[in-house]
């Protein structure tokens, strides 16, 4: 659903948008740049992308995995010092 709003532009901005993207597309334009600016998406595809990436998450489970080991064999330390 799309909600309509107006907007107030300095007149140079609006005459090269107008110049640059045209009227019809205006809307769609102002909207694209926007989008990942005030909504948490933008991470969104490279997080997938990583995801289906099956030698990188290998790779990443092998070295939390490690990280996790050597967490283990390490000695408590005493905050009370």
């Amino acid at each position: 659903m799309h909600k309509r709003m107006t907007i107030t532009l300095d007149e140079a901005v609006y005459d090269g948008l107008y110049r640059t993207i045209n009227k019809r597309k205006m809307s769609q334009f102002i909207e694209d740049l926007l989008r990942p600016l005030v909504l948490d998406t933008s991470l969104d595809g490279g997080y997938r992308a990583m995801a289906a990436d099956k030698a990188r998450e290998a790779e990443a489970q092998e070295w939390g995995n490690a990280l996790m080991a050597d967490l283990a064999n390490e000695p408590v330390q005493n905050s009370s010092t």
